[in-house]
């Protein structure tokens, strides 16, 4: 039977700031955008112009029934200049998660999700002398800020994707091809976390604290041959399994190195998992198989492998709640999202790990990073040109799981049964 409950995991959405707000900060992106440096051509000054359509966002997200809300701090507002904040941005930001409040929705906020203000570029970014305490400065604003509206704190997103594209594939800003750059961003980056885990429980003992990492399975183009084996477990290790080891108990193992003033312990509260595909590799790179289902950007989609992630990471890290931080898929014609919405959440359900918490990514379509505005995650359609909100199919059928607990036979009938994936017929890269 197609229907299905969810007594335990509530449902939300994820959005990040440079990707929803709009307007001009200084940040490392909107310089990388003004380099021409987007696939597009465009840039996160227009995004979906969130900024100032807060009240209209969350009137939204209330007719769809979410609670449960991810959103971010764009640094470069808070703090424009290195050590003088913005108090018109704080109090923009305090009334946002003050209407949240009001409308019954909880927000998960996110520190750092791949944006920096420029001074902060300019002075090394994560490489400088001093980034670690300049960071925790900011760490400390937003609690001492806003410690009173959020009881939840992502604290870095996806240090491994930031630290790859960013100083290995010069795919993002700094655009930068050096292994001892990248890693040494990746120490950074996690000493960051465990820095600001400690520093927000100090300041509020209660709040729960995660870092989300972007987590994928990595399967060998054929089992049999031995390179295909070594390099996909040696690229879990390096991608993904190092850092989650490191950031959740404080414990170095090659290639990172332990960082002074940390001890071994358990640095977050709850183990946030974005998660969006499978690798089928030869090497060192990503690939896709041939004849399996992908989206619009030649991803490969695989449910299964969500909970493949969350069972290992339970296994390891046992009596911690498991989040899913981030899950979604690129569909510009709504064509197929519903039917990979159903997939993922029927493998939770069908689990009985303890997966407390599902966020879809995205509500809004948004400025998809590199990609600009021409990849499309959202259950809300955005035309960029006039601002206007459309709630796609799968839109309200998120609505109406979150209104029922779970998928109800209507409900599959109506926006899943004749919903099918394309097929990547011939493999490749995405």
């Amino acid at each position: 039977m197609p229907a299905f409950s969810l007594p335990r995991c509530e449902l939300g959405v994820a959005t990040a700031a440079t990707q929803i707000e709009g307007g001009e900060p200084d940040t490392n992106w909107h310089r990388w955008a003004a380099a021409g440096r987007i696939l597009d051509g465009s840039s996160p000054a227009r995004a979906t112009d969130h900024w100032n359509r807060v009240p209209e966002d969350i009137a939204l997200l209330s007719e769809l029934g979410i609670r449960h809300y991810r959103m971010g701090l764009e640094w470069a507002r808070l703090e424009p200049a290195r050590g003088k904040f913005d108090p018109e941005a704080v109090a923009h930001y305090r009334d946002e998660l003050t209407r949240l409040h009001e409308a019954g929705i909880k927000p998960l906020v996110t520190l750092h999700h791949f944006n920096l203000p420029g001074w902060f570029v300019d002075d090394g970014g994560w490489l400088a002398s001093d980034a670690l305490t300049t960071f925790l400065r900011f760490v400390e604003l937003a609690v001492h800020e806003f410690g009173d509206l959020v009881e939840e704190w992502i604290t870095i997103n996806e240090p491994n994707v930031y630290a790859t594209k960013s100083y290995l594939y010069a795919e993002w800003p700094p655009g930068e091809r050096s292994y001892p750059r990248m890693l040494r961003v990746m120490q950074v980056l996690v000493t960051a976390h465990l820095a600001a885990y400690v520093r927000i429980h100090q300041l509020q003992p209660n709040a729960m604290v995660s870092v989300a990492h972007h987590l994928r399975i990595f399967e060998p183009a054929k089992p049999r041959n031995p390179a295909h084996g070594i390099a996909a477990v040696t690229s879990r290790y390096l991608f993904q399994s190092a850092v989650v080891h490191a950031t959740a108990t404080g414990r170095f193992a090659p290639p990172l190195l332990a960082s002074k003033g940390y001890p071994p312990g358990r640095y977050c509260d709850f183990h946030a998992i974005n998660y969006y595909s499978r690798s089928t590799v030869r090497g060192f790179a990503d690939g896709v198989a041939a004849d399996v289902d992908v989206n619009d950007l030649g991803w490969e989609i695989y449910p299964a492998g969500l909970i493949q992630l969350a069972v290992a990471l339970n296994s390891r890290y046992p009596g911690i709640p498991i989040y899913i931080t981030e899950n979604g898929t690129c569909d510009a014609a709504d064509g197929f999202r519903s039917r990979f919405v159903y997939d993922h959440l029927a493998q939770i359900a069908a689990s009985r790990l303890p997966i407390v918490r599902y966020y879809h990514w995205c509500f809004t379509d948004n400025w998809e990073w590199a990609e600009g505005e021409a990849a499309r995650f959202g259950l809300v359609h955005v035309d960029y040109d006039t601002q206007q909100r459309t709630v796609h199919d799968s839109g309200r059928f998120y609505a109406d799981i979150i209104a029922n607990r779970g998928v109800t036979e209507a409900a599959y009938d109506r926006y899943v049964a004749d919903q099918q994936y394309p097929n990547n017929s011939l493999g490749g890269r995405p």
